[in-house]
């Protein structure tokens, strides 16, 4: 698991308990949340656009709770939100539904996009140039983490290795650290996690359907318990 240790606990929780039994799990976080310690100021925003849990988290520490409307990306960060006492509203799940969900919407007044240093969509520039009110803050950086001793030690055996990876910037990192010739089955988020793996050789990459975490338990939940029949001695669905 390639995530910060608690999402990535979090996902293997959510996983059926007899499947995790027969599974040895690595924790192996390739990106490390910093916050910029950024004072937010929302003096004058009617609201706020969060595109990760990350920047909730961060936005949380610094401004506390504020019943502010939250625009949001995913459910998990819908959810997020609303725990943090955002008047939170889902806007999809890439950041394409959210720009078009706001385009339709088309709230009143100010909005200010809470973000990471490394973000994709372009979520406020192009709500702005559409007419809309929307500023952005840049309030946490993802620092790129080495393979822990016990990931690099088991992608150096002939074991086969099941690899969700959930964002770009982490699908380029494994790839840089992945020796070559390992034996992993991949799975990526989205198309744009696996653009960065196909120079890889690998055993399998399969990609969700859609970007959401159920998406990426049912694809992990299938290459594992296929695994499991095989090495148990039995046959391969």
């Amino acid at each position: 698991m390639t995530r910060p240790y608690d999402a990535a606990q979090r996902f293997v929780s959510e996983l059926p308990a007899a499947l995790i039994g027969d599974l040895e799990v690595i924790y192996s976080p390739l990106l490390k949340v910093q916050s910029l310690n950024e004072t937010i100021d929302l003096d004058g925003f009617s609201a706020v656009v969060f595109t990760s849990s990350n920047g909730v988290s961060v936005a949380a520490r610094s401004v506390g709770r504020v019943s502010l409307r939250a625009y949001c990306l995913g459910e998990r960060t819908t959810l997020a939100a609303e725990k943090a006492g955002w008047q939170s509203q889902f806007c999809g799940m890439t950041a394409d539904d959210l720009v078009s969900d706001l385009l339709k919407r088309r709230p009143s007044g100010r909005m200010l996009h809470l973000r990471g240093q490394h973000s994709r969509g372009d979520v406020a520039a192009r709500l702005s140039e559409a007419g809309l009110d929307c500023r952005e803050q840049v309030i946490y950086d993802q620092l790129v983490l080495p393979l822990t001793n016990e990931a690099s030690t088991a992608l150096s055996l002939s074991r086969d290795l099941v690899v969700p990876l959930f964002s770009p910037r982490t699908a380029r990192q494994f790839a840089d650290l992945c020796p070559q010739g390992a034996p992993i089955h991949l799975i990526a988020m989205s198309d744009a996690v696996a653009n960065h793996l196909k120079l890889l050789k690998y055993k399998d990459l399969k990609i969700c359907m859609n970007p959401e975490a159920l998406s990426m338990q049912r694809l992990v939940r299938q290459v594992a318990e296929q695994l499991v029949r095989v090495e148990s001695g039995g046959l391969a669905q």
